[in-house]
């Protein structure tokens, strides 16, 4: 039995109490006013509304082993990332190493494996694959809908998932950036429930008034804090945090309690903030958390302020599983699951003849995942359409790492370097890899370099490389968190060094080849135009 004393934070009764914690065999025995000289605030866990735990690059005991020290105590956790590699076996992977960890994951089953028919992805999971999943009490909901070209023209196989969500009484989460007017009303009347994927006030405005709930995304790459916070005064009831995507390096220094920070330092009642990061997640996917209340399993945290949130203990099932900014979640060893079956490739696997006029470039966005389209004059050199540094137009591709093809070949703006290359597998949603650079010579050695850890991230220069391997899957490291952080923020400070200019270059290289998202991108079958849904050619 123990107990533990501070200012009790009931967000349900909007109240804040002097008060004794007494808890017994992992559940909250009573919660007793008391007088005493404690200062510090006891509230329920933070949760993840919506979180891809692959792009961290740490299996989920490792991430947890992370998150707990920011007052995380669970996750909704789509893990389509590996789905899109091992198909249902990567999701038992997850399942598995999640429950040797305390922190409690609930993960759903991946909707779009593969995301689109326009791409190569590892595994595919169809409509019975989704009911198999579904079935078992280990997933909590229907995993994002990304597919929404097939929700708004009646696709069979999309409904079916749908169905088998509502069969077993499961929500259905969605993903439909920009989705506006009687196209969202028809996304949403589908049974689809949850939008992260708003980037302006307006849109989702509109998604919650057609019975949405909006989750306020705040990852490494894409960042909807500002734009949607306004909202959450009004629409607490209706809406949650979440960080989607989010790379080692920004893990270690926070997670959800930023954004309580965040919010209440824009003046909003500290109550609406908790009941969007604490409550409202548990409710809408029925989770096993603990809310802090009498009889509840004892998840909860200690922070020393309501102002900045600095957490000073994590508490699950009545565990204490952090303190002070350190872990006592112990490691495990796992294994390495991996699907890598493409060989080397040459220099002259990226040569592109050239061809007239203008070409169709991407233009990526700091902090967003979508794109814009433009066009800029192509540059040809020995018969050879090559990178333009000096107008930040450079060669990118993406590699078929499931079968021996020839690399998709395109151009991208924004990324400035002026020298070397930067190539991951991780590489929403198929994750082949993707690289780009200044030369092709650099950027057949960055790939190759991929290729030989089987998975990774990587920098070349002329002098110089770096690289992170990610053996599981491809995509996840074999390390622990803190190492995969050091590495990764070593191998981000060179691409700053070879002259990149965006706050997270590997994770907006990432979804370069997420095609669900407009505007333009590349996959390994050719430019797709996200928003006509169909490939596009290089020349305009």
């Amino acid at each position: 039995m123990k107990k533990i004393l501070g200012q009790v934070v009931s967000i349900e009764k909007k109240s804040i109490f002097p008060a004794e914690v007494t808890i017994d065999n992992g559940k909250i025995l009573s919660i007793e006013k008391k007088e005493h000289d404690h200062k510090n605030y006891i509230l329920p866990g933070f949760i993840d509304a919506h979180i891809h735990i692959e792009s961290s690059m740490l299996v989920p005991s490792e991430f947890a082993r992370l998150a707990v020290c920011h007052g995380t105590v669970a996750t909704v956790s789509d893990p389509h990332e590996i789905a899109n590699v091992l198909g249902a076996e990567g999701v038992q992977f997850m399942i598995a190493n999640g429950k040797k960890s305390p922190l409690k994951f609930h993960f759903g089953a991946p909707s779009c494996v593969p995301a689109t028919s326009f791409e190569t992805a590892g595994a595919i999971i169809d409509s019975e694959g989704i009911k198999e999943l579904l079935a078992s009490p280990d997933i909590y909901y229907l995993a994002e809908m990304m597919n929404y070209p097939g929700v708004l023209y009646n696709d069979q196989e999309v409904y079916k998932k749908i169905a088998w969500a509502k069969h077993y009484n499961k929500p259905v989460d969605g993903h439909a950036p920009g989705l506006r007017g009687e196209e969202a009303k028809k996304y949403c009347a589908a049974g689809i429930t949850t939008d992260h994927e708003c980037f302006t006030k307006e849109e989702a405005q509109e998604k919650l008034e057609l019975g949405m709930k909006v989750i306020i995304r705040e990852g490494s790459a894409a960042k909807n804090f500002e734009a949607l916070i306004p909202l959450l005064p009004e629409h607490f009831n209706k809406m949650m945090f979440c960080s989607d995507d989010k790379h080692p390096d920004d893990l270690i220094l926070g997670h959800i309690n930023e954004l309580c920070a965040r919010a209440v330092a824009k003046g909003i009642d500290i109550f609406k903030v908790l009941q969007v990061a604490c409550i409202n997640p548990a409710k809408h996917y029925n989770m096993n958390v603990g809310l802090l209340k009498e009889g509840d399993a004892a998840d909860f945290i200690v922070v020393d302020d309501l102002k900045d949130f600095n957490v000073v203990q994590t508490y699950i099932d009545g565990e204490l599983v952090a303190e002070n900014g350190r872990s006592k979640i112990a490691a495990i060893p796992f294994e390495t699951p991996n699907n890598f079956k493409v060989e080397p490739k040459t220099t002259e696997d990226f040569f592109l003849k050239p061809i007239g006029g203008h070409i169709r470039v991407i233009e990526a966005l700091d902090g967003e995942l979508i794109t814009k389209e433009i066009k800029a004059e192509s540059l040809i050199q020995n018969g050879n359409l090559v990178s333009n540094t000096s107008a930040d137009i450079l060669k990118m591709a993406v590699v078929n790492r499931y079968s021996n093809k020839p690399p998709a070949i395109g151009f991208i703006k924004n990324f400035g370097l002026k020298k070397g290359a930067l190539a991951s597998s991780v590489a929403h949603d198929s994750h082949n890899i993707i690289v780009v650079g200044t030369t092709d010579e650099e950027i057949c050695k960055a790939v190759n370099l991929i290729i030989k850890n089987r998975g990774g991230i990587c920098a070349i220069g002329p002098d110089d490389e770096k690289s992170l391997a990610l053996p599981v899957a491809g995509i996840m490291s074999d390390k622990d968190g803190w190492e995969t952080g050091r590495l990764y923020q070593d191998i981000d400070g060179m691409s700053k060094i070879l002259g990149c200019t965006l706050k997270a270059p590997f994770m907006t290289l990432s979804f370069m080849a997420l095609l669900v998202i407009p505007d333009l991108k590349l996959s390994d079958k050719g430019l797709f135009s996200g928003s006509t849904f169909e490939f596009v050619d290089l020349q305009m």
